[in-house]
């Protein structure tokens, strides 16, 4: 572990907090990405020959430029293993309870155009009597079981939802709404959890069509602490959500379950792989969803459907087991984005590690914070005009109207950085996958996976000690980096495009069927978000506009990024309510809801008075 230091003018005391040193003074360079793009057929047949051919997978991991670090020298630097940072907690400090009230959380005025119903709304109808929770759930139901004769399109985001359970919670919330004894603001809300987290009573498929709970049952045992938090609330989980399969791309394409669309536009993907989390949340389904996110997946999604999602530091949450991912909620408005994150920020006592971690600080999200952004040029505009013009004006409006100081930065080997990222993370799946499938079926771990994902672990295992080694090095350089940046530039937020990308569109309904594997765009798509998720940095994704399609009908909506240092999830999230007034009263058209919207509070409405 590096250096334990406090950096200036922070509250907390840190663990792990990385030496504050000022990276080489390298050129920015991106060369062109030559990965073979597979679909259709093709896809199924080269993943079976990529699957059985070792020479072949080595050739595709050199192909991908992932040997690229051998020609960095890191002098004194020695190898990172793990991103984790603590903000330390105050032994003499009270225990942590969330707070939770709709004037602390800022909730719109219901006369904000494409406003979506908030966690606030339900439970102000639940404590009139308007409705219960018990009326929600059952009119949620029929749009996302897939168990029944004519399953709704809205159904394609879950992958199961255990109907005993979700009714008996929604029983048991209306009965303490009824006995005047809610447990808080949570109580009875609809949210759901992306099947790579463990709920008891449900399988956990990672997306898969094999379960990768324990060897000995189909079904978990336990619950993860962060879905622990939610149900403690109040919170009704509907079920476990779709997925991209092992969280390994960035649409969330998924032959085994099928592929969520585009709430917007259907003609586009949802962004991944939180991409069931994403769709349930743009459609109105849900006030929030629990996603993860090991390379941007909970922050691409957001983007890609209009809605806003946090990432936390690295371990905030829980253990996943990975050096990069971490568990963290996608919301429809930034009062559900907070109110989420207040609740599933509860450090875990049984756990010595997570119960280091300081309790979430609202005040930290105040006007009284430093209001620094950092922008490296270079980078940030790369993007494509489209999504460049939206987030450059929205930084605009930090600059000239909310007084950001806007300072220039840059960040050494980005495109090294990402590389290092990508092998690393493939690395630990293939890792993962192979742990899961039992010794006697290690020779065939590929067997059951999806095309897609055949070749891409089958590439990322093939990865050298020397080079995964090579990658943590490079890991410590960026976190010492960032570390003097944020030392030299308290509170600073890194502020860039979510994606470089207005959308992913679906190629053809063949893709849908079968995956496809397009190296050259997922390396694309991730530009931006590998870097928090590497260093295992905070960042938030917040909408800020749209722009009009290729394809289909429904303009794609655009994200803009904050990145900030270690443990400033509750400054990132004052970021995001700026973002959410600009979206909201400065852009011109405000937010916009998809036509794909489901008013869930009037059908519950509905729904409770034809049973009365």
């Amino acid at each position: 572990m590096s250096e334990q230091i406090e950096p200036k003018d922070a509250l907390p005391r840190f663990f792990g907090y990385p030496k504050a040193v000022e990276g080489p003074d390298v050129p920015f360079k991106k060369a062109n990405d030559k990965n073979p793009v597979f679909g259709d057929l093709i896809l199924v047949v080269g993943a079976w020959l990529v699957s059985k051919l070792e020479f072949v997978q080595k050739i595709l991991w050199s192909n991908a430029g992932f040997n690229g670090l051998r020609g960095i020298h890191f002098g004194n630097y020695t190898a990172r293993w793990d991103p984790l940072v603590i903000p330390v907690s105050d032994p003499q400090a009270a225990p942590y309870t969330p707070e939770l009230s709709p004037s602390t959380l800022q909730v719109l005025p219901e006369k904000v155009l494409g406003r979506y119903h908030s966690v606030a709304e339900y439970h102000a109808k639940y404590l009139s009597g308007e409705l219960t929770p018990l009326a929600v759930a059952e009119s949620l139901l029929p749009l996302i079981r897939r168990d029944v004769k004519n399953p709704s399109p809205h159904s394609i985001a879950f992958i199961s939802t255990n109907v005993d359970f979700v009714l008996a919670a929604a029983k048991s919330s209306t009965a303490r709404y009824q006995a005047g004894n809610p447990l808080g603001l949570l109580d009875g809300v609809p949210t759901a959890v992306k099947d790579e987290a463990d709920v008891e009573g449900y399988r956990t498929t990672n997306g898969t069509r094999r379960s990768l709970t324990d060897s000995t049952s189909s079904i978990a045992k336990g619950t993860s602490w962060p879905v622990q938090t939610i149900q403690r609330s109040g919170c009704i989980v509907m079920g476990k959500l779709n997925m991209h399969e092992l969280g390994a791309d960035t649409t969330n394409n998924n032959p085994n379950w099928g592929t969520p669309k585009n709430p917007h536009n259907d003609r586009y993907y949802t962004g991944g792989s939180s991409g069931g989390s994403a769709y349930t949340v743009s459609t109105g389904l849900l006030p929030f969803s629990l996603g993860a996110d090991g390379g941007g997946s909970i922050r691409i999604p957001a983007s890609f459907c209009g809605i806003y999602g946090l990432k936390p530091s690295h371990g905030r949450l829980e253990d996943t087991g990975s050096t990069v991912a971490v568990s963290g909620p996608l919301a429809a408005s930034m009062a559900d984005l907070e109110a989420a994150y207040r609740v599933l920020g509860q450090p875990n006592p049984d756990d010595p590690t997570g119960a280091l971690f300081a309790a979430p600080n609202p005040s930290a999200s105040t006007s009284s914070r430093h209001k620094v952004i950092g922008i490296f040029k270079e980078w940030f505009n790369r993007a494509d005009k489209s999504v460049l013009d939206l987030c450059q004006k929205t930084v605009d409006y930090y600059r000239d109207v909310l007084k950001y100081e806007v300072v220039d930065i840059t960040i050494p080997y980005c495109s090294e950085g990402q590389s290092g990222h990508a092998f690393t993370i493939l690395s630990e799946m293939a890792n993962h996958a192979k742990n899961h499938v039992g010794q006697a079926n290690r020779k065939n771990w590929l067997s059951g996976l999806n095309p897609a994902n055949k070749i891409l672990l089958a590439v990322g295992s093939q990865t050298p000690a020397q080079d995964y080694i090579l990658a943590q090095k490079l890991r410590n350089v960026l976190m010492q980096h960032l570390a003097w940046l944020f030392k030299k530039h308290p509170g600073m937020i890194i502020v860039s495009p979510t994606t470089p990308m207005p959308g992913w569109s679906i190629n053809s309904d063949s893709d849908l069927k079968y995956g496809v594997t397009d190296g050259n765009t997922s390396i694309r798509n991730m530009e931006y978000v590998w870097l928090a998720n590497f260093c295992g940095n905070p960042a938030i994704s917040c909408p800020v506009g749209y722009v009009e399609p290729t394809k289909g009908n429904g303009k794609v909506p655009i994200g803009i990024m904050g990145m900030g240092d270690w443990g400033s999830e509750d400054q990132l999230l004052g970021f995001g309510r700026e973002a959410e007034i600009y979206l909201n009263e400065v852009y011109e058209g405000g937010r916009q809801r998809p036509a794909a919207w489901v008013d869930v509070l009037a059908n519950a409405v509905v729904g409770s008075e034809v049973d009365k």
